[in-house]
């Protein structure tokens, strides 16, 4: 019998256009200084403004710091902390963008409310005092992290990526619109999509799996391929069901973050982060070079939990299809890497947490193997 835990204590706004219903909320964690962490694309877009000027008509001051950049780095977090300390004191966090923004708007409330350096949270719960509430607003059907606890936070010398994660940093609440992700570039819809398909399959089959997030994952599932292609076809969808594209695909994005939540992922993250730290190849796209690899390679354990994500055919194979359909690179070579850096890719990969609770264990001669096959 398995046993596991779950905790479900988050306010989730769905429904177009919601964001306008950011004063309200905020209104109701008792806010009256707001910081908005999120990027320049956000705040060219109009977002930022929208969810401004939801702020102003509650009668509250909103500060916004939109220099956040992909993969955010401890730099970054450094810098939009000193934008906070600057417009002191403020009571709420506002995450508004895709997961580097929300992630690294979880990082400034960890340094904001309990001092020190990002490296002091690397790992689960280390937050000694309570945080700030916070509000997560994804514009991307992507990370889910506005449905986990923890911030992925690279150092910036180094660029490895550390899990910094605490209940008290989860956002209080999130409001998930189908309207924003319609305005992001296909490039991004695509990394993004791809990304949380990935963690659908991914958590559904970890060593840490259990009733809840195998429940999340499988849901997401559905959602997130059904939907994908239509997502990313731009005039392809009729506008009537445009936003229920969108919808089907950010609420899918945020149930494999809860689904990541309740398990953890595997080897394909775990190959995928020494090449968007060594080569600055988005995460998705990194993700969804070595997802079918690593499907194939833990068929020989997991083969029949794919197949109750995936009744037509090889999961696999499916895969290939959707990164076709997306347009995505096919081999590592499409982007120049020498075939001599896959031992140092292997080491680095061998490292990642993730990689510890991928169904089929690997030695360091497996991931050597699986960047081979990406070749």
């Amino acid at each position: 019998m398995q046993t596991f835990e779950s905790e479900l204590r988050q306010r989730v706004i769905f429904g177009e256009n919601a964001i306008e219903r950011l004063g309200e909320v905020a209104k109701v964690l008792g806010a009256q200084r707001v910081c908005i962490v999120t990027d320049p694309g956000i705040q060219q877009a109009g977002i930022a403004d929208r969810a401004l000027s939801a702020l102003a008509r509650e009668g509250m001051a909103c500060h916004i710091f939109a220099d956040v950049a992909p993969n955010p780095t401890t730099r970054h977090v450094g810098a939009a902390l000193a934008f906070a300390e600057a417009h002191a004191p403020i009571d709420i966090i506002v995450g508004l963008g895709g997961g580097s923004a929300m992630d690294c708007a979880k990082g400034v409330n960890f340094l904001l409310t309990n001092g020190g350096k990002m490296e002091d949270y690397w790992g689960s719960n280390r937050a000694k005092l309570p945080m700030l509430p916070s509000i997560g607003i994804p514009t991307t059907a992507g990370t889910g992290s506005e449905a986990q606890s923890f911030a992925l936070i690279s150092q910036a010398e180094t660029h490895i990526k550390m899990a910094c994660g605490d209940r008290k940093a989860k956002f209080s609440t999130v409001i998930l619109d189908p309207r924003l992700p319609d305005t992001v570039p296909k490039s991004v819809a695509v990394a993004a999509g791809i990304d949380a398909i990935a963690h659908a399959v991914e958590s559904f089959v970890s060593t840490r799996r259990n009733l809840m997030s195998q429940m999340f994952a499988q849901h997401a599932w559905k959602l997130l391929e059904t939907h994908f292609e239509a997502a990313i076809g731009g005039d392809s969808v009729q506008p009537d069901a445009e936003y229920s594209v969108y919808g089907n695909m950010l609420f899918g994005a945020y149930l494999a973050g809860a689904a990541i939540e309740h398990s953890m992922l595997g080897a394909a993250h775990a190959c995928a982060n020494p090449l968007t730290a060594r080569y600055d190849i988005t995460h998705g796209v990194a993700v969804a070079f070595m997802l079918p690899h690593v499907i194939r390679f833990n068929n020989t354990l997991a083969a029949a939990l794919y197949r109750q994500l995936y009744r037509d055919g090889e999961l696999a194979d499916r895969i290939v299809a959707l990164k076709q359909a997306a347009e995505l690179p096919h081999c590592f070579r499409d982007f120049g890497i020498p075939r001599s850096d896959i031992p140092t890719l292997a080491e680095e990969a061998a490292t990642q947490w993730t990689a510890q609770f991928n169904p089929r264990p690997l030695a360091l001669q497996d991931f050597v193997r699986l960047y081979e096959e990406a070749y």
